[in-house]
C-alpha cells in the first residue's frame, strides 16, 4: 500500500480501512467466560502497570476494568496518527509528556499477557495541569499514580487476553484465548470475551454476538478500541480517519422488534487531536484496528 493513499475506502456507505495484510475469514473472536466483580484501590507512588498488578488477586491472569479519578506525574501517553510508511494504515504519534501533573477522569483498560507477562491496553480521558481536556493511550509503564485510583475489575474466568501477532494490521493486539481449567469444562459461562476485528461494525457486532450466544441483554465491560472515524446517534460526524475509543458505557438490549439493539457510549480523540463524546450510530462505524471489551449476559 503507497502510504501517502488514503487507505480508506466507503463500502455501502460506510467508511473501511484497507490494511496491507491479508484480512482473516474469521472477523471476530468471542471465548465464553465467568466474570467476577471486584473493586480494587490502586496505590499511589506506582506505574500504572505495577499498581494494577499489585491491586490484582494474586494469579490472575485476566482483566477488564474501568478506572476512576486520581492524579498522576510524571505521565507520557500516544496519540493516533497516520501511518509514516507501508507497513501499516494507521500508527501512533511520537509519545507526548505531560507539562506537570494530570486528573484522570475515567479510563478503559484490558489486562492480559504479552510473552507471558502481565500487560495493560489502556485509553484514557484526563485534564492536563492547564485545565485542557485529552484523550489517548496511556503508556503504562510511564504513568505513575501520585494518588490512589479507585477502579472495578471484572476478572475473566476460562480466558485470557494474550498479545499475538496480527497478519491483517501488522500490529501485535490483544486477542481472547481459552485458559484449561484444572478442575475440568468452566461451567455456566456467563459472558464473552471479544475482540472485533477491522472494518466490523462495532454496534451490529455485537448485536450478532448477543443473538448468537442468547444474551437477551447484555452490559459491556471494559472497551478499548478504535473506529474509522464516528458517526453518532445524533448526526455528529467524527471525519478524520484514526482515533483512539473507550466505551464508557454499553448496554445491549432488545428493540422494539425484540431483537437486541446496542447503545455504546464513548470517548475518542482523533488523528487531529480532536475530542467527542456521543452515543455511536447502529450501522456506521467500523472498527479501524481493533476492538476488545467483554460483553456479560444480564439475566
Amino acid at each position: 500500500m503507497d502510504a501517502r493513499a488514503e487507505p480508506v475506502a466507503v463500502v455501502d456507505g460506510r467508511r473501511r480501512i484497507l490494511h496491507p495484510g491479508p484480512a482473516a475469514a474469521a472477523r471476530h473472536d468471542a471465548v465464553p467466560v465467568r466474570l467476577r466483580g471486584q473493586p480494587l484501590r490502586l496505590r499511589a507512588g506506582r506505574t500504572l502497570l505495577d499498581a494494577l498488578v499489585d491491586a490484582l488477586p494474586p494469579g490472575t491472569a485476566s482483566a477488564v476494568l474501568t478506572l476512576g479519578e486520581a492524579t498522576l506525574a510524571p505521565f507520557a501517553y500516544v496519540m493516533p496518527a497516520r501511518s509514516r510508511s507501508g507497513e501499516h494504515a494507521v500508527y501512533f504519534s511520537e509519545r507526548f509528556d505531560a507539562d506537570g501533573p494530570v486528573r484522570l477522569r475515567g479510563a478503559s483498560v484490558t489486562f492480559g499477557r504479552q510473552d507471558g507477562a502481565p500487560w495493560l491496553h489502556c485509553h484514557a480521558r484526563w485534564t492536563a495541569a492547564d485545565g485542557q481536556p485529552h484523550c489517548g493511550h496511556v503508556l503504562p509503564r510511564d504513568a505513575v499514580l501520585a494518588s490512589d485510583l479507585p477502579a472495578t475489575a471484572w476478572l475473566l474466568d476460562g480466558a485470557a487476553f494474550d498479545v499475538l501477532p496480527d497478519a491483517e494490521t501488522r500490529f501485535s493486539l490483544f486477542r481472547p484465548v481459552a485458559v484449561p481449567r484444572s478442575d475440568g469444562a468452566l461451567a455456566h459461562p456467563d459472558a464473552l470475551a471479544v475482540r472485533l476485528a477491522p472494518n466490523e461494525d462495532v454496534c451490529t457486532a455485537l448485536e450478532s454476538l448477543c443473538r448468537q450466544h442468547g444474551f437477551e441483554r447484555a452490559v459491556v465491560r471494559g472497551g478499548v478500541g478504535s473506529t474509522v472515524g464516528a458517526v453518532f446517534e445524533d448526526g455528529r460526524v467524527v471525519q478524520p480517519f484514526v482515533t483512539e475509543v473507550l466505551i464508557r458505557d454499553g448496554r445491549i438490549a432488545p428493540g422494539t422488534d425484540g431483537l437486541p439493539v446496542a447503545a455504546l457510549d464513548v470517548s475518542l480523540v482523533d488523528h487531529t487531536g480532536g475530542l467527542a463524546d456521543g452515543r455511536l450510530a447502529r450501522g456506521a462505524n467500523s472498527v479501524l484496528v481493533t476492538f476488545e471489551l467483554v460483553l456479560q449476559a444480564v439475566r
